[in-house]
């Protein structure tokens, strides 16, 4: 089974044709991973695109995420056909329970157990989670098993480096993929990520992913702009130094942007 890309596009708030010129510009330019969610409410623009993009289905990583009214086990499975038909294929390569919701009235193990049950249907090759804590994804093991789980998908940028949790992650064997890596932009202001980029002869943002990468995450940064995407490509050429590592992790500050009241866990 193919492994999940190192890097993807993100769609997070991007609707409508802006979503779709997304997709197709980046999928001309050479991305084959793409991230979405029943909740972002653009998986049938981002079907449309990769419909005609001439691009394979077989050839392109496809993520999505149940959302939290889908929990239940006599939902699950059924809002991943609709996901299906609004994607134009017949398969996920990747499903996530977009956040653990610890007051949606659904046991985690109940629709964990959904989620590996629309994995034997065939909906999807994969499972995981998405901003579980190290507490949840151990319940989650529990539920499932412990190979079961092939990523947790969570908030991570040199402003927030998550340490305790992508250790825990990282002995279990489970991947770790990054969002909101560029922290809403804030750390391409960081003085020391703009020194790093002008040794590097690479853009601030290209630092910030190559951080992510190094460290083993997966990436799925997001842009409306073609010149974005394509910068961002090359973040895998990005090289760094040890030193420009250490610098990197002494920017840990727990600054956090996504915590809605009600879906997110207590973090570590």
């Amino acid at each position: 089974m193919t492994s999940i890309p190192s890097l993807g596009l993100g769609t997070f708030r991007l609707q409508g044709q802006i979503v779709t010129n997304s997709v197709l510009d980046g999928l001309e330019l050479g991305y084959r991973s793409i991230d979405t969610a029943q909740r972002y409410g653009n998986e049938a623009e981002i079907g449309t695109a990769i419909a005609v993009s001439g691009v394979p289905r077989e050839d392109i990583f496809l993520t999505t995420k149940v959302w939290v009214d889908n929990y239940p086990k006599d939902r699950l499975a059924d809002s991943l056909e609709e996901s299906l038909a609004r994607l134009r294929t017949s398969y996920l390569d990747l499903t996530l329970i977009h956040w653990p919701a610890p007051n949606c009235g659904v046991p985690l193990e109940d629709y964990m157990i959904a989620l590996v049950d629309a994995k034997e249907k065939g909906l999807t090759r994969r499972i995981g989670v998405s901003n579980f804590n190290v507490s949840l994804v151990k319940q989650a093991e529990a539920a499932v098993g412990k190979n079961m789980i092939s990523t947790n998908q969570i908030e991570l940028s040199p402003y927030l480096q998550n340490r305790k949790l992508v250790e825990f992650l990282q002995r279990e064997g489970i991947h770790v993929t990054s969002y909101m890596t560029l922290a809403y932009g804030k750390v391409l202001e960081a003085p020391v990520i703009n020194a790093i980029a002008r040794r590097q002869l690479a853009t601030p943002a290209q630092v910030a992913l190559a951080w992510a990468l190094s460290l083993g995450y997966s990436v799925i940064p997001s842009s409306t702009k073609r010149e974005h995407l394509a910068s961002n490509l090359l973040a895998q050429h990005v090289r760094l130094t040890r030193e420009d590592m250490e610098q990197i992790a002494g920017l840990e500050c727990n600054c956090r942007m996504i915590n809605p009241d009600g879906l997110a866990p207590e973090w570590d």
